[in-house]
């Protein structure tokens, strides 16, 4: 897929976004892609100005989606981009399509002056990791998380729904 498939998200993507999140394990309950609540949270989310989702389709379906948030650090007065989620059909993977919703990101984060981009994958995602590798991203440092509540694993999938 080259980079055309890909466009900004829109509220109407709600349920297909949902059902990504949910296959990713993003702790997205099954119910809220048609919870009326969530959509409006979603529409909210896609007009914040340091946000930007993308959404990837083939034959008229969203078949992949991307958020990233750009942020200023104290350190650097370039902003740097961050993925916070970028997940693809399972059926669907192989055929480029994550290479272009990566491939568009990068551009728009060029476009908005930032220095870096980074994202954060599970250890056990191998595959992910190759595939970033490929595509010229960096193994650097280790993340660190500290669980709040006592109502999600550390990946962010709801306690119960293992």
């Amino acid at each position: 897929m080259d980079r055309s498939g890909v466009r900004l998200a829109q509220t109407g993507d709600w349920p297909a976004v949902a059902g990504l999140l949910i296959e990713l394990g993003r702790g997205v309950a099954k119910g809220t892609a048609e919870d009326p609540t969530h959509r409006m949270w979603f529409a909210g989310h896609l007009r914040r100005l340091e946000t930007v989702t993308l959404v990837a389709e083939s034959a008229g379906e969203v078949v992949g989606v991307l958020d990233m948030e750009y942020h200023q650090r104290l350190g650097d007065h370039r902003p740097q981009a961050r993925v916070n989620d970028v997940v693809v059909s399972e059926g669907l993977r192989g055929r480029g399509i994550g290479e272009a919703l990566l491939g568009r990101a990068e551009d728009l984060a060029r476009k908005r002056g930032c220095f870096r981009m980074a994202l954060v994958t599970a250890g056990w995602r191998e595959p992910a990791h190759r595939f970033y590798e490929r595509r010229g991203w960096s193994d650097y440092g280790k993340w660190f998380v500290k669980q709040l509540t006592d109502d999600v694993h550390p990946g962010g999938q709801p306690v119960g729904e293992d």
